[in-house]
């Protein structure tokens, strides 16, 4: 791509913004302009259809292609994780379960034995 290419569609990627923070600010004042006097169907079919065009308007810029771009990278490397089965994934559960109550369990011990230690040093009885 060419420099001069690569400029004009910069300076048009702020006009595509502008449309998007437009159509969007027009769904907003629109839903609450009419909130009164229209079915909350045909405000929220309003609302869908706006931000839908906004999408598109945001898609066509260099950054809604990016971020278009890094949403299929991401969705591929979800599929690559290997997920564990319902066995193991309720066997970790299970183990960290028990390993909070014995570390909560600790702690409340430590706890009455500090209280009762610094009651005892301070005279005051708690």
């Amino acid at each position: 791509m060419s420099a001069q290419t690569e400029t004009q569609s910069s300076s048009l990627d702020g006009l595509k913004w502008v449309i998007v923070i437009a159509l969007l600010a027009a769904a907003i004042a629109g839903n609450y302009y009419y909130g009164e006097q229209v079915s909350v169907l045909y405000r929220a079919i309003g609302v869908v259809l706006l931000v839908a065009i906004a999408g598109g308007f945001a898609a066509v810029t260099g950054k809604g292609r990016r971020f278009l771009s890094f949403a299929k990278e991401s969705r591929t490397e979800v599929r690559k994780v290997v997920w564990p089965t319902r066995q193991e994934a309720t066997q970790t559960t299970l183990i960290i379960a028990v390993a909070t109550a014995i570390i909560a369990l600790i702690l409340w011990g430590m706890d009455a034995i500090l209280v009762r230690v610094v009651g005892f040093l301070t005279g005051l009885e708690f």
